[in-house]
């Protein structure tokens, strides 16, 4: 564990229990996404992959153009 992580439990242990409760939960939920969105990703790679391949193919066949940020 690194000494950040362990100043941060350390301060939490500081807190209510109620507080520790809700702040546990943030961070299980939050663990929870990363690990939701990193096997999303992995199972989408080569879809990924097929899209960029398309759009790379697109600009190279002069159908796409510049896009302007005072546009958007």
């Amino acid at each position: 564990m690194t000494k950040l992580l362990e100043k941060a439990f350390a301060e939490a242990a500081k807190l209510p229990e109620d507080e520790q409760v809700v702040l546990a939960s943030r961070l299980l939920a939050e663990l929870g996404a990363e690990d939701e969105f990193d096997r999303a990703i992995a199972g989408s790679a080569h879809r990924l992959a097929g899209m960029a391949a398309e759009a790379v193919a697109e600009h190279r066949a002069g159908l796409t153009k510049e896009l302007d940020p005072d546009r958007l």
